[in-house]
């Protein structure tokens, strides 16, 4: 099972959405430095996680929230939660 997540930085509150299949890992190699991308901003908070059957799902559905209406979409959800 993949999932696709969001973590933010506690640092500057810089939003990073990706995939995994194991996110609990993946968020330990975000905080250590290992992912270029998230590198300057360390250390992250997991703020969502929603699970999907497959990895193609999970990639339509980290480019989906990555688009303006996912981030809408994200807004609404956890805007009061960030």
């Amino acid at each position: 099972m993949w999932s696709v997540y969001i973590i933010q930085s506690t640092v500057d509150g810089y939003k990073y959405r990706g995939m995994s299949e194991n996110v609990e890992e993946r968020l330990k190699s975000h905080n250590r430095g290992k992912v270029k991308s998230t590198n300057g901003h360390r250390p992250f908070k997991l703020i969502y996680e929603e699970k999907v059957e497959s990895r193609e799902a999970a990639r339509n559905r980290e480019k989906y929230l990555k688009s303006a209406a996912g981030r809408k979409f994200i807004q609404k959800i956890i805007g009061d939660l960030v």
